[in-house]
């Protein structure tokens, strides 16, 4: 055990993260993979089997982790329920018509899809772009970008989106204040992902509008979503003021919002016991109420084994800047899983502890938006993301030629994060 605590704390979670990322690749699902890494972190420095033990107990019954896990499990019943009760076809159905502009339908179909984390979503929305696709000049390629891309344009500040969740709970962080930050980048997002129509000729893809077709029945199908939201901002907010010592109140109001969501969704789309159970009884809940846990394991094993302060310590006897940390852990992972949460889970509950012990505490938001723009970046081009590969597949299109589409409007949103970085930092400061 002496030899191994000889070893560089560096080089031990290196071990920790090739470890986690090999099984990872070979198919062991995401909870155990972090369970598994949280044990050999324990092991690799020093935690006796009753220290790791006493560590995973006490990451468990934590409020945050109980609370993570059943919004995060909320949120995908919700998307299942809109999914099989037919308000996700409705609301893409009720749009058509409302926007004559070509490039718009073409951003907007997916963009709506998107608002709902559904795994794989991107193929809901594919056919709507196809459509739109053979009555203009664009090529599959073209149109996988469009419907993969636009796919995602709301996952650096969305709230529905578990990556978000865990953010704020991995940095410890006021979740509208994450969204005040971050929101410009889907603006960002958007404008760069407009490089891969531009000067294309889309006069014939022009949606027709239904005669006496309002915009009602889009805004009617749109409530629950809205309903998530500002039901929970307005709860959240009135437990955090009535009870400022309940650590958990803001967490608390989006699982009441989500609760009367799924109610109003299953009664306005008349589901049936047979279609609500088909949403509840789902295996990929319990994978997820899993994996969040064990994310939350991981971090707690991360803080009792004293593995985050022997890396602090290492970094900044090795003058290794921040800022690159910051970017290059989260894209790295990010690009070999294809998965938000995982680089989420991963690297967070080593950067931030990170950013506070370089005396950057202050601008531990500022960080949290650097993180998350490159994690993000290395999803978007992994050739592991599930949207990817599902697009690809549908629209017929060669990977090469749609990643020829990707690195432009990827390398443009990574250089803006970094100098909004330093711009949000810079505020801060001021302030």
């Amino acid at each position: 055990m002496s030899i191994i605590l000889n070893i560089p704390a560096i080089v031990r979670i290196s071990i920790v993260f090739v470890f986690v990322l090999i099984i990872i690749r070979k198919k062991v699902s995401l909870g155990n993979a972090f369970i598994l890494g949280a044990i050999l972190t324990g092991a690799l420095f020093g935690l006796k089997p009753t220290g790791m033990l006493n560590s995973m107990a006490g990451s468990v019954v934590m409020p945050k982790t109980l609370s993570l896990a059943v919004m995060v499990t909320l949120i995908l019943v919700l998307s299942g329920s809109l999914e099989r009760g037919g308000h996700m076809e409705r609301l893409l159905n009720n749009f058509r018509g409302l926007v004559a502009n070509p490039r718009l339908n073409l951003a907007i179909f997916p963009a709506l899809i998107g608002l709902l984390p559904m795994p794989g979503g991107a193929v809901f929305s594919a056919p709507m772009v196809k459509e739109l696709g053979n009555k203009s000049r664009l090529r599959p390629d073209q149109l996988s970008f469009i419907n993969y891309w636009y796919r995602h344009i709301w996952e650096y500040w969305w709230p529905l989106y578990p990556g978000i969740l865990l953010s704020v709970t991995l940095a410890d962080i006021n979740l509208w204040t994450l969204i005040m930050i971050t929101w410009p980048l889907t603006l960002v997002a958007v404008s760069v992902g407009t490089l891969s129509v531009k000067g294309v000729d889309l006069k014939h893809a022009v949606e027709k509008g239904r005669k006496n077709h309002s915009a009602r029945p889009f805004f009617k199908e749109l409530v629950p979503i809205l309903m998530v939201i500002l039901v929970g901002l307005g709860v959240g907010t009135l437990l955090s003021r009535v009870f400022p010592g309940f650590h958990i109140a803001r967490e608390l109001g989006l699982i009441i919002s989500l609760i009367l969501t799924i109610g109003y969704v299953w009664l306005q789309n008349g589901m049936n016991g047979y279609k609500i159970r088909k949403v509840v009884i789902d295996p990929h809940l319990l994978k997820m109420f899993y994996m969040v846990i064990a994310i939350l394991i991981f971090k707690g094993m991360l803080e009792d084994s004293q593995a985050v302060e022997a890396i602090s310590l290492e970094f900044m006897e090795l003058s290794v800047p921040l800022v690159l940390i910051t970017v290059a852990l989260p894209f790295i992972v990010g690009g070999i899983t294809g998965i938000t949460i995982a680089f989420v889970g991963s690297t967070f509950p080593i950067i931030v502890p990170l950013v506070y012990s370089s005396g950057e505490g202050s601008f531990v938001l500022a960080y949290v938006m650097l993180a998350l723009v490159s994690g993000l970046v290395g999803v978007l081009l992994s050739p592991l993301h599930l949207c990817l590969v599902l697009s690809n597949q549908y629209f017929g299109a060669a990977v090469g030629r749609v990643y020829r589409h990707l690195i432009l409007p990827c390398l443009l949103l990574f250089g803006t994060g970094l100098v909004y970085f330093f711009i949000v930092r810079w505020v801060i400061f001021r302030f």
